[in-house]
Parts: structure tokens; C-alpha cells; sequence
């Protein structure tokens, strides 16, 4: 199977974290990718493959001979996506060889064009993925899911060496609760990347965090026009 035919299976699949849950994950749909990817990983070849209460996804692909004593790699992505349209059923359409013209999104009133879009032009000639303008398409971060498996894929196929490779997809990235179950012991590695959205050949070095806090202050009502002397700066207040 290759990224594109992983990258349609898994966007179907409605994952939208929720805020303000007491639970992890969020919504019960993103253990329904979870288990979906506990099967493929398996049949890729993949060992020790197991979703935990949390619908943290952990496998591993064992070093070849000759790469056991080499640092072991961990590769992360997250199954949910945002929820700002609702877990709402997910359609995507595909251009093959782009030409550089107007993108009409399905029925929707959506378009994608070059003038608000100029990386569009990068693309010409390539096959873009996009939803049908209803709803979020969910490439982030299935896109990196899609990657990291058709990685391992090829690992194991072409029988390319390489050291112990760890592997983890976790859930509620989008509000910030993503690390918040990952059992580091069990990841098991030495160095660990992230395969998220961003520019192609494109390594980012940062902290990441989409946690969000909500809280109340007892200000001071007053319009702007006399409020002399009497407006206080909200970032002062305690």
C-alpha cells in the first residue's frame, strides 16, 4: 500500500479531539483509528503492537543483523485531528497532475486558488488531496501516520538496514494532551521525531504545546471614552 492509499483510509475516520474532557482520549473515535492501525501495523510486520486504555498506539520494528547496538529512533504522529466543523463525515477528493488552476471543493461554496494560496504553484503537476470544503481534511497529522507506516513498509521489503525503530501514535495532540500518557520507558528511544505538517525537507527544532487555559477577572467596567484615570490594564489586574 502506498501514502496515498493509507492517507484516504485513514481520513474517513472522524478523529476530532474534544476540549474540556476529563478523559483521554477525548472521543471515542480516535480508538477506532487506534485499533485500526494495531491490525495494519501487524500485517506490515511490525512487533509488539498494542493500543493501551489511553489509545496510545505503540510498535516496533526490531534492528536488522548487524544494527543492534545502534540508538533506537522513535517516530511520533497524532490521530486526532481539530473539531472546529464537528465530527462530521469526512469526504476527500483527489487531483491528479495539478495544472495550476482554481480548486472548486466538492459542492461547497470553498475554492483554493493560487492568489490566496501561492505555494499551490509548488504543486503543479503533483496529486493534492483535499476534503470537499465541508470539513477539515485531517492530513494533520494522518499525513504523518500514513509516512511513518509506508516507512516501515519499505524497511522491511527492500531489507534496508537500521537500527531498533520505535514507534508511537497518540491522541489529543490538537488540545495540547498529547504527551500527557506517553510512556517514554516503553517508546524505548534514544532520539525521537515528530512527523507533522509543515515545508517539504523541513526539520523543526522547538517545544510544542496546544494546551489552553480559561479563567475569570474582576475588572473594571468603564467606557474607553472617560475612562481616565479609572481603565485598568487587564494584564495588570490580579
Amino acid at each position: 500500500m502506498n501514502v496515498k492509499e493509507r492517507l484516504l483510509n485513514y481520513v474517513t475516520i472522524a478523529t476530532g479531539s474534544k476540549d474540556g474532557q476529563d478523559t483521554t482520549p477525548s472521543t471515542k473515535e480516535q480508538f477506532q483509528l487506534a485499533y485500526f492501525l494495531e491490525r495494519e501495523m501487524k500485517e506490515i510486520g511490525l512487533s509488539d503492537v498494542t493500543v493501551d486504555e489511553h489509545s496510545y498506539v505503540y510498535g516496533f520494528l526490531p534492528a536488522t543483523e548487524g544494527c543492534e547496538h545502534s540508538e533506537h529512533i522513535g517516530f511520533i504522529a497524532h490521530l486526532d485531528i481539530v473539531s472546529d466543523f464537528g465530527l462530521k463525515e469526512i469526504n476527500p477528493q483527489v487531483i491528479e497532475n495539478y495544472d495550476g488552476r482554481e480548486i472548486k471543493l466538492g459542492r461547497s461554496n470553498c475554492i483554493l486558488n493560487a492568489e490566496q494560496f501561492p505555494e499551490l504553484q509548488n504543486a503543479i503537476g503533483k496529486t493534492l488531496i483535499t476534503t470537499d470544503g465541508n470539513t477539515v481534511l485531517g492530513a494533520d497529522d494522518k499525513a504523518g501516520i500514513a509516512e511513518i507506516l509506508t516507512m516501515c513498509e519499505r524497511l522491511i521489503h527492500e531489507n534496508i538496514p537500521h537500527g531498533k525503530i520505535c514507534i508511537c501514535f497518540t491522541p489529543d495532540e490538537e488540545i495540547g494532551h498529547g504527551a500527557a500518557f506517553l510512556d517514554l520507558e516503553h517508546f524505548d528511544a534514544a532520539y525521537g521525531y515528530t512527523v507533522d505538517g509543515s515545508a517539504p525537507n523541513e526539520i523543526e527544532y522547538e517545544t510544542f504545546n496546544a494546551a489552553s487555559a480559561v479563567f475569570d477577572i474582576t475588572g473594571v467596567s468603564v467606557h474607553p471614552g472617560d475612562a481616565k484615570d479609572k481603565m485598568v490594564n487587564a494584564s495588570l489586574l490580579q
